[in-house]
C-alpha cells in the first residue's frame, strides 16, 4: 500500500523559510546596527583628533604671534637706533665742518663790512651785517661765490642809511652751505 502523507509539509516548509528569513532579517539589523556604530564612534574619533590638532595648532599659532611680535618690537627698537646712529653719523661728520665755515665766514668777509647776526638752518645761511658800500656787499657776494664752503648768494635786502655823518649800507644775504665731499672720495676723484 502506498502511503499518503496528510501532513501540511507545505505549511512546515513556509514557517520554516519565516523564521530562517526573521533570523536572517535580524541579524542583518543588528550587523548594519554595528557597522552603523562603528562608523559613528570612528567618524566620532576623526572628529576629536582633528579638534585635538586643531587646539595644538592655535597655541601654537597664539605663541608664534607673541613671538612676531616681539620681533616686530625689537625691529622697530633696531630701526630707531639705527635712524639716531645715523644723526650721531652725521653729526660726527659735520662737526669739522662747522669750524671750515666760520674760518670761511672770516676768510670771505671784506674789509668795510661787519656781520651783525649769522644763521644756519641744515644747509641755509642768513647773514645781516653793514657795509661802508653798495660795492662793498657786492664785492662780498663774489667772494662767497667763489667760496669752497658757500654757494648761492643772494641779496634779500640792502637799505642805505646815515650813521656818525657816514652812509652806510644795511643788508640781509642768504645762501647756502656747499656739500663736501670726504676726503676719500676726493682722492679717489683725482688721478
Amino acid at each position: 500500500m502506498a502511503r499518503i502523507n496528510l501532513l501540511p509539509w507545505r505549511e512546515e516548509l513556509r514557517k520554516q523559510k519565516q523564521q530562517e528569513f526573521g533570523i536572517i532579517a535580524i541579524s542583518s539589523v543588528v550587523i548594519a546596527g554595528l557597522i552603523v556604530l562603528l562608523a559613528h564612534l570612528h567618524v566620532d574619533g576623526l572628529i576629536n583628533d582633528q579638534n585635538q590638532r586643531n587646539a595644538y595648532l592655535e597655541s601654537e599659532i597664539s605663541i608664534l604671534n607673541k613671538r612676531i611680535g616681539r620681533i616686530r618690537e625689537l625691529e622697530a627698537m633696531k630701526d630707531n637706533l639705527l635712524a639716531r646712529m645715523n644723526v650721531i653719523q652725521e653729526l660726527q661728520g659735520s662737526r669739522p665742518e662747522s669750524v671750515h665755515l666760520m674760518d670761511e665766514l672770516v676768510r670771505t668777509l671784506p674789509e668795510g663790512v661787519h656781520l651783525n647776526t649769522f644763521q644756519q638752518k641744515n644747509r641755509a645761511l642768513t647773514m645781516t651785517g653793514i657795509a661802508e658800500s653798495n660795492a662793498r656787499v657786492s664785492d662780498y657776494m663774489r667772494q662767497i661765490d667763489t667760496s669752497e664752503w658757500f654757494t648761492g648768494p643772494r641779496l634779500d635786502v640792502i637799505k642805505t642809511s646815515e650813521a656818525n655823518r657816514r652812509r652806510i649800507a644795511n643788508f640781509t644775504l642768504r645762501g647756502s652751505q656747499k656739500t663736501q665731499q670726504p676726503a676719500e672720495d676726493t682722492a679717489k676723484a683725482t688721478p
